[in-house]
């Protein structure tokens, strides 16, 4: 059995927000932590050297892979900050018309300058995706 190699960690949240080289996306991950901390009502916690994650659940696939990984959450990476939609973006469509200049890939957005996208979009798609991800999956807090 395969299992995802990012573990939760103790690391301060915080301060390694404050130690994001990049000021744009330091103050970018300063304003998502209060957007995730009221949207998802969930504590946050560092995943890794560098993802911020609400909540946790257990996945297992028919192909063995199993493990645990959070609900939803970002991370500030040099080249964009990366906010991660675990269902996907074809349920977003919508939502990704109208959020503004972004790239994405399966589950993770990349955004440049959160100042450049419209909040809104971005919020229905956290709150969707993290009611949808709590129905798919045994979690916890």
């Amino acid at each position: 059995m395969a299992e995802y190699k990012t573990k939760p960690t103790s690391q301060s949240v915080s301060r390694y927000i404050d130690t994001v080289d990049h000021a744009v996306r330091r103050n970018d991950a300063k304003t998502l932590l209060t957007i995730f901390d009221r949207l998802t009502g969930l504590k946050p916690q560092m995943w890794g050297e560098s993802l911020i994650g609400y909540g946790n659940y257990h996945y297992k696939y028919a192909s063995g892979r199993e493990g645990d990984y959070f609900l939803t959450g970002f991370s500030p990476r040099k080249a964009a900050t990366t906010i991660y939609i675990m269902p996907g973006f074809d349920l977003y469509k919508d939502q990704l018309r109208r959020l503004g200049p972004h790239r994405h890939s399966r589950s993770c957005l990349y955004i440049t300058r959160l100042e450049r996208v419209e909040l809104a979009p971005l919020e229905e798609m956290i709150i969707d995706s993290v009611k949808r991800m709590k129905a798919m999956y045994q979690w916890k807090a």
